[in-house]
């Protein structure tokens, strides 16, 4: 079941996890497509602007998977508490609320409420927002701020997926998964609007093979439906159609941070080299948020990159929907308000942080060619 969640996403190909990427070339439909009616607006569909002469930038992120999945939990470290919060793949926006939560709980019958925060991604802020709303002083150390980390180049679209290898996570960490899930849909949903950057946009899932109705997240995307053959707009066989929230993650972070700093937080700027320098912080409990900085902070092995480049074009208004899917390799387009963005790719180990030439043609070529069948 939760193997079906990650080919949805088309990420985890080099993880021995079974074969999730569509041939975009070999069952291409013709664009006259019938008995399609868009179930969540009422626009019509409008084609991106694919351009080599439009591209923006490209960037290069770190997803910090772990085939396990993601850490919670606390532990007694010297005289402090120590609380983990790390190692969430592809879902680190997504799980933020709920994977923080889970964090903040492990301290709820602590005395002293003064806690120190170690990184100012999204789940060091989420974890700081929690925490002084239940009460806690919190002051933030990272090695760099926010816009600068993973979480600010992060497509954005609400997806647990892409997190661990159902193969390898245990029952336990499923169940986690899925309460993370809950707490994060149900926080994301209560925020939605301009002020965090959160709305409801249509997705169209396309792949080649038909999908199971058995995915353990679909309660959290409505309007969903899935077409056939010569049923929709797009060059595969299969596209399933839904709604979801899409985090703008430049405003989204912009806002937590403007909210710690209201609450009375405080950001140190701040590179650990060891776990000694973290027994020197005057706070009695640490919250670890780290990321990939918990592989050489607290040797995990666990842990490794998870590549992902993004073409950042214009923003294009017209363009009201997201794609997932369609691709030879993994492929998407989120519209944003900031920017239009193409990807990706999942680079599992792969620590290179310049965007490689070869997967922007293919993010461009496969790109234009999905949409092709649109005006």
């Amino acid at each position: 079941m939760f193997q079906q969640d990650i080919k949805r996403r088309h990420f985890l190909q080099g993880i021995g996890v079974g074969a999730v990427s569509a041939s975009l070339f070999g069952c291409a439909q013709t664009p006259e497509k019938r008995g399609f009616e868009r179930p969540f607006s009422r626009k019509p569909l409008v084609a991106p602007k694919i351009d080599r002469n439009n591209i923006v930038t490209q960037v290069v992120g770190h997803r910090p998977f772990r085939a396990e999945g993601f850490v919670v939990r606390s532990e007694a470290f010297g005289e402090k508490v120590l609380v983990h919060n790390y190692g969430h793949g592809g879902g680190g926006i997504t799980l933020s609320w709920g994977s923080s939560a889970l964090a903040v709980n492990e301290v709820k019958t602590q005395e002293n409420k003064q806690a120190a925060v170690i990184g100012g991604g999204v789940m060091g802020l989420t974890t700081a927002r929690l925490l002084q709303e239940a009460g806690w002083k919190v002051t933030i150390y990272t090695r760099e701020m926010a816009r600068h980390t993973t979480s600010q180049v992060a497509g954005g679209e609400w997806g647990p997926y892409s997190v661990h290898d159902p193969k390898v996570s245990s029952d336990a960490f499923k169940q986690q998964l899925q309460l993370a899930a809950k707490i994060a849909h149900e926080t994301f949903a209560r925020m939605v609007g301009d002020d965090y950057g959160i709305q409801w946009m249509e997705l169209y899932s396309a792949s080649d093979t038909k999908p199971k109705g058995d995915s353990p997240f679909s309660q959290y995307y409505p309007y969903r439906e899935t077409y056939g053959p010569n049923q929709h707009p797009f060059p595969t066989d299969y596209c399933t159609v839904s709604a979801t929230m899409l985090v703008e993650t430049t405003t989204f972070l912009r806002r937590l941070i403007q909210d710690v700093r209201l609450a009375g937080g405080e950001f140190v700027i701040r590179d650990f080299k060891d776990q000694e320098e973290l027994h020197t912080l005057p706070e009695p409990v640490i919250f670890n948020c780290t990321g990939l900085g918990s592989r050489s902070l607290f040797g995990d092995q666990g842990i490794t990159p998870a590549k992902g480049q993004l073409v950042l074009l214009p923003p294009d208004p017209a363009v009201d929907y997201l794609t997932v899917g369609g691709g030879t390799g993994s492929l998407y387009m989120f519209s944003r308000n900031d920017y239009m963005i193409l990807g990706g790719t999942f680079g599992l180990d792969d620590w290179s942080t310049e965007p490689d030439p070869k997967e922007t043609e293919r993010i461009l070529k496969e790109s234009q060619q999905f949409f092709a069948g649109l005006e």
